[in-house]
């Protein structure tokens, strides 16, 4: 499932150091503004913790984690909707994601220079939040008037359309993002076909010196912009991208004493990978045998059949039943017999709605 968080913030706050963690793609980090101008796109692995359990159990000859896709984007500046910057060249990278990672600088640091020569971490989402607006506003705007002129006719779409125009501009004038908008399902189709920068789910990754770790949500700064991402109605994330770009290259031993000396459970990464996974709405199910044990990405509310095609499409089209059962009996029970002696082994049909954590096996006819 190709589905793209993007990395976003002002200059220098330290994204692509955070996005060279996650992938180890190398991309290029300099303290000067707009040193990465094409993004840079990494396939990140999900950490889970039940997948290395079931592996454990198995011991397959094969294992594929699940992944997702973070690009690396540019450094947006104040005026980056009216092409300040090569602003415009940057929101059209963010429309192209799924959701949105903004990452927020937090700590203080002479050797590293502040696009606005000062650090005020609500003052900076904001900017960030409020040329995203911008941009929509003016995509809205443009429909608009373009609804207004067809529906002259009739068009019931059209009057649609500007209907829900009208409504999302009255809240973005006060300054709400579309996420943040009440909106039936009418509503919604307008809003997917303008595909909208702040229609898209977001988080805050706090990005912090190591003293700060330790302090968290209590430190000042990041605790300024907890309130901002809970008026938002979203999260923050407290990470130092140096660290974890530091122990990105460790092996895993070294790395779990790193993080003992720092007096961190796991890494900041981890964290950031799983809430930026569930910001897409997605949950995992596993297949797991002698061959392979492999994670599968699916939207939550997923019916067995569809996930099943994402197998293989014969899979979907031919689909007979589903055979069941959590990851936590499987690792616990060590065998699939002792799970169907436990009665925990179930067999479900097209209407079942896939769990997050399910071990599955498909039977099919084509």
């Amino acid at each position: 499932m190709a589905l793209a968080v993007g990395i976003v913030g002002l200059p220098n706050v330290g994204k692509s150091t955070l996005f060279n963690a996650l992938s180890n793609a190398g991309a290029q980090s300099a303290n000067y503004p707009f040193c990465t101008i094409d993004p840079n796109v990494g396939m990140v692995a999900v950490p889970d913790e039940r997948m290395d359990a079931l592996v454990k159990t198995v011991d397959p000859l094969k294992v594929v984690p699940t992944t997702v896709e973070f690009v690396d984007i540019a450094g947006l500046v104040k005026g980056a909707s009216q092409g300040e910057g090569l602003g415009n060249q940057f929101l059209t990278h963010i429309r192209n994601v799924d959701a949105i990672v903004h990452v927020v600088r937090c700590f203080e640091d002479d050797n590293i220079i502040h696009v606005n020569n000062k650090v005020d971490p609500v003052s900076d989402a904001e900017i960030i939040n409020t040329e995203l607006l911008l941009r929509d506003i003016q995509s809205v705007e443009a429909r608009l008037a373009k609804a207004k002129k067809n529906s002259k006719g009739g068009d019931k779409t059209e009057k649609q359309a500007t209907t829900t125009c009208e409504k999302l501009l009255d809240a973005m004038g006060r300054g709400t993002a579309v996420r943040g908008v009440a909106l039936d399902e009418a509503d919604r189709e307008v809003v997917h076909s303008l595909a909208l920068l702040t229609a898209k789910p977001a988080m805050y990754a706090a990005n912090v010196a190591e003293a700060q770790l330790a302090q968290g949500i209590k430190d000042p700064k990041v605790a300024a912009l907890h309130e901002l991402a809970q008026r938002e109605g979203t999260e923050v994330v407290v990470i130092s991208a140096a660290i974890e770009a530091e122990i990105a290259g460790l092996s895993e031993e070294e790395r779990r004493e790193f993080l003992e000396g720092i007096g961190a459970k796991e890494p900041g990464l981890a964290r950031l990978i799983h809430r930026a996974y569930a910001l897409l709405d997605l949950i995992t199910y596993f297949t797991a045998g002698k061959q392979e044990v492999r994670a599968w990405t699916i939207r939550r509310g997923t019916m067995a059949p569809q996930a099943a095609g994402k197998i293989h499409t014969d899979f979907e089209r031919g689909f007979i039943r589903a055979e069941v059962m959590q990851w936590s009996d499987l690792v616990n029970l060590r065998t699939e017999a002792a799970v169907k002696a436990k009665g925990l082994f179930r067999v479900e049909g097209k209407e079942y709605v896939v769990q997050d954590g399910d071990v599955m096996h498909f039977r099919f006819n084509v």
